[in-house]
């Protein structure tokens, strides 16, 4: 066996018989921050090509629906803009507690904007994406800290 590959745990009859067999912490860590990643990416990959996509290469519906809240082509790119920035930082270490934060409030917005102007059509969808930003922004918090030692080095 090389150095580089890890040894494979060998079954235990406790592990044939259907009783469960505590997972090693490290195995599971390992799964979380897996499970995190591959969220992370989720939400990166639709943020900038299903939310802030048509909204950049001005879609009909992105438009009518700018226009109907009175806010035009200047806002309408505006948000394109920070969702695609948002989607982008969530897969850079350094920004990733900080753009789920930052997306979680443009979803309180997006939410106030559905209930106000659309009559809660769509309301469910910025709730929902809550959720997995909120997790991402308490799950990756120590980023923060990171972050924060790189803006005073350079000030």
């Amino acid at each position: 066996m090389s150095e580089t590959t890890a040894p494979v745990p060998a079954v235990t009859p406790a592990a044939t018989s259907g009783t469960v067999v505590a997972e090693s912490p490290t195995a599971r860590g390992r799964r979380a921050r897996i499970a995190l990643r591959s969220l992370q990416v989720v939400l990166a990959l639709f943020y900038v090509i299903a939310s802030a996509l048509p909204k950049l290469i001005a879609h009909p519906s992105a438009v009518e629906g700018f226009d109907k809240m009175g806010w035009g082509s200047a806002g309408m790119y505006t948000i394109g803009v920070l969702e695609l920035a948002g989607g982008i930082a969530l897969l850079i270490p350094v920004l990733q507690s900080v753009a789920a934060v930052a997306l979680s409030a443009l979803m309180v917005g997006a939410f106030v904007v559905q209930v106000t102007v659309f009559g809660g059509e769509n309301a469910a969808t910025p709730l929902i994406l809550i959720v997995p930003l909120a997790l991402i922004a308490w799950a990756r918090r120590d980023s923060n800290t990171r972050l924060l030692r790189l803006v005073r080095r350079q000030a």
